[in-house]
């Protein structure tokens, strides 16, 4: 699995060693897939852990899962979400699985609006 951020994505792309994720019923590949890529991205210094993003309070599908830091780090670069832009859509597991998968990024997300 080779990751590559920019500005406002995270650009996942599936290697030929890497599993495929499989399952619809409760999002279950979609889970797996934001599992793997967050031991992928705490092996790069983040510190991120799963959640269903209407547990934080965000106004989403009970289903919908994202990937966020645990607690404020002090560096805004790395306090970030990673979540599924196409939700209603397209899974990231099933993207992924062909080959590649665009996730959204929002940053510095402990900071006062």
């Amino acid at each position: 699995m080779k990751v590559q951020f920019t500005e406002n994505t995270l650009v996942v792309t599936r290697e030929s060693t890497d599993p495929k994720f499989l399952g619809t019923v409760g999002a279950c590949g979609e889970s797996r897939f934001l599992y793997h890529l967050k031991l992928a991205l705490n092996k790069l210094g983040f510190d991120l852990i799963k959640k269903r993003m209407w547990r934080d309070g965000h106004l989403v599908d009970d289903m919908q899962q994202y990937l966020r830091t645990r607690k404020p780090t002090g560096n805004p670069k790395n306090d970030i979400y990673v979540y599924n832009t196409q939700w209603a859509i397209d899974g990231l597991n099933d993207r992924f699985n062909r080959g590649e998968v665009v996730c959204g990024v929002k940053r510095d997300v402990f900071a006062a609006d």
